[in-house]
């Protein structure tokens, strides 16, 4: 995608800290060599209450509009926001990119540089299931073709881009029938690429793999939930499941993005919502990866690049055992970037 002179985007505000957190991206935005323009949506649990198909009306509209949307945390109440714009805007693939960051103690010394693509349906996430008698309940597992082929493409692709190779990881041998199929259509798109590595590991053995050797993988594709408990569990080893970040993506026939979204992977954080203390690193990786999805890759590099350099000074929130607040943060990261960025006039690829 090539910039535009000046970048439009939906900006989908929810609840507890989002107020906060748009404050840091805007800020830091107030700050690039480039025109942004925010048009906000408000998906705050008390709209969608009184008005919830008016609100998810209007954030379809917006999304559709400029193709590109910055999203915040929401409470989960009636239902999951994520999952409905999920459903209505037919996205297929989450990506979560998950890399250690010097200045943040873990749990362990190994260093995490890895990629998640997630099937963003289907698995058992599409079917809360029912109750069968008192003593039984039942669900309804899926795994369709369409989003494997997208995942899988979509990985590697990003494989090209990165030199490395692809990982497919499911419980294949138990659920022959599902991740079978996902593996089989994983299968069939890494003979398009034959010149990037592409192995299958169980999910479970991936997962100790990882955590004994995390420089063994670099790009995972993986169903829906095994996904969900792997970008926790990265997270989790680089210190803070408040420090991923993430993109959704739905895509056309020919397989071509058409609509994106980017959002915070932490939640909305009441025991400190308007108190200036949360950390906005999230939301700005995830502006970041907006940046560069846009065309405005520099930029985008630079920030992400950024608020890893004001981590690594020290420069931290409370939650990273630092004192700074939340837009004391995002001065040292905005100072980080201006170091950064050389030259002056718009963005260039």
């Amino acid at each position: 995608m090539s910039p535009a002179e000046t970048l439009e985007l939906a900006e989908f505000h929810g609840d507890g800290i989002s107020s906060e957190l748009s404050a840091a991206v805007h800020r830091v935005a107030e700050s690039l060599p480039m025109d942004v323009v925010f048009h906000p949506v408000d998906l705050s649990l008390e709209r969608r209450s009184s008005d919830a198909e008016g609100s998810y009306r209007d954030a379809e509209a917006a999304i559709r509009k400029f193709g590109v949307a910055l999203k915040y945390p929401t409470i989960t109440d009636l239902e999951s926001p994520n999952k409905v714009l999920r459903e209505r805007f037919d996205f297929s693939v989450i990506h979560r990119p998950v890399t250690s960051i010097p200045g943040v103690k873990t749990r362990f010394d190994g260093k995490v540089d890895l990629h998640i693509v997630r099937i963003a349906v289907g698995g058992t996430y599409e079917d809360a299931g029912r109750r069968i008698g008192t003593e039984a309940a039942v669900s309804v597992r899926v795994i369709e073709r369409r989003p494997s082929f997208q995942a899988a493409k979509f990985a590697f692709n990003l494989a090209g881009k990165l030199g490395c190779g692809v990982t497919s990881a499911s419980k294949y041998t138990i659920q022959r029938a599902t991740d079978g199929l996902f593996e089989e259509v994983v299968e069939e798109v890494a003979e398009q690429y034959p010149d990037i590595p592409h192995n299958a590991e169980l999910f479970d053995a991936l997962l100790a793999k990882l955590v004994m050797g995390p420089e063994d993988f670099r790009i995972v594709v993986t169903p829906n939930e095994y996904g969900d408990f792997l970008s926790d569990t990265a997270c989790g080893m680089i210190g803070s499941i408040g420090l991923g970040a993430s993109a959704s993506y739905s895509f056309d026939d020919d397989g071509r993005v058409t609509l994106a979204m980017f959002d915070p992977a932490g939640g909305t954080a009441p025991d400190i919502a308007g108190q200036g203390l949360c950390n906005p690193a999230a939301a700005l990786w995830a502006f970041g990866m907006l940046l560069e999805h846009t065309g405005y890759r520099a930029i985008g590099a630079a920030l992400n690049d950024a608020v890893r350099d004001a981590i690594g000074a020290g420069h931290t929130t409370g939650d990273l055992g630092g004192s700074l607040g939340t837009m004391a943060f995002t001065e040292a990261v905005c100072d980080a970037m201006s170091a950064r960025l050389t030259g002056g006039g718009k963005a260039k690829l």
